[in-house]
């Protein structure tokens, strides 16, 4: 059976908070069977918040979870990480409101959950199956989800900057065939320097720099060491729908096409299936027939 999977020993990490500023110390810690992703804010007397999207409150400009007025926001890159090496069972303890922002992409996570390493355990792994298109609206933006043996993520984005449009704004990723450690974790988000700068005039984004963002001027790119992907910008956004999808509760399996999205959209996308009992099933599957590949090997060669 494809079995459920923690991590086989506690390990710890620091970093800045991107909206406070300020240093946040993290650690990850081993649960137990059917536990899920929980979060504890220790500078919030150990309470809890559960990883999923009934505890979605905010999704501007990152998504955001609260639970009794204790809120952990910016968890959407962690989450990517989680997906993407099935990471069922965890507790991630913080010392502050938002996970650390590392370098802006989902790479440092992969890395620590690695280096901690992956432990199946003896249960089955469930998954989130789709049976049936279900699509959501918002103007010119679209999202949608429908079965397919695996999951894909097909996105188009647009954006006007040129070093973006150069890059290309639209990609598939097939999950069965490309390996997210390879062609997703390390793309980082990006945006526009003056934007950056007035939000910081404004005591918002203190953490944010050219050393967690592809920062943008009005026609190129601002970083020293340029580009990690040729089409970064896309594969980033593509990186965030991982991590915002797996506040389902469990890996989905199908196929999200988007056109301009972002995480309300993919919040709003999520309550639609959520809300749409019919349209999907919870599934678990045996070693033989998963259609999703999992990733733990050949690692450090793409960090």
């Amino acid at each position: 059976m494809i079995k459920q999977r923690t991590i086989k020993k506690a390990i710890k990490a620091r970093g800045i908070g991107i909206h406070g500023g300020k240093i946040v110390n993290m650690s990850l810690i081993p649960a137990d069977i059917d536990h899920g992703v929980v979060f504890r804010r220790l500078d919030a007397g150990g309470k809890l918040v559960r990883a999923h999207n009934a505890f979605v409150n905010e999704v501007v400009l990152s998504t955001s979870l609260e639970n009794k007025g204790v809120k952990v926001s910016t968890v959407e890159h962690l989450m990517s990480a989680f997906s993407a090496l099935g990471i069922d069972n965890i507790l991630v303890e913080l010392d502050s409101f938002e996970v650390p922002i590392m370098d802006g992409s989902s790479a440092p996570f992969v890395f620590l959950v690695q280096s901690a390493g992956i432990e199946e355990q003896n249960a089955h792994k469930k998954f989130f199956v789709i049976k049936d298109t279900i699509a959501i609206k918002n103007g010119e933006s679209w999202a949608k989800v429908s079965p397919h043996k695996g999951f894909k993520v097909t996105l188009e984005i647009d954006f006007k900057h040129k070093k973006v449009k150069e890059s290309g704004q639209k990609l598939s990723i097939d999950f069965a065939k490309q390996s997210y450690l390879k062609d997703i974790c390390r793309a980082r988000t990006f945006g526009h320097m003056k934007d950056m700068e007035k939000m910081q005039r404004k005591n918002l984004a203190l953490g944010a720099s050219m050393n967690n963002a592809i920062a943008l001027s009005d026609d190129d790119v601002l970083n020293e060491d340029g580009m990690r992907y040729h089409n970064e910008f896309v594969k980033h956004k593509i990186l965030d729908i991982v991590g915002d999808l797996y506040l389902l509760g469990s890996n989905l399996i199908g196929h999200y096409r988007g056109y301009k999205t972002g995480h309300w959209l993919n919040n709003q996308l999520i309550s639609t299936i959520l809300d749409s009992p019919k349209s999907w099933e919870i599934k678990t599957f045996e070693s033989k027939n998963c259609p999703i590949k999992f990733y733990s090997e050949d690692w450090q060669n793409h960090l």
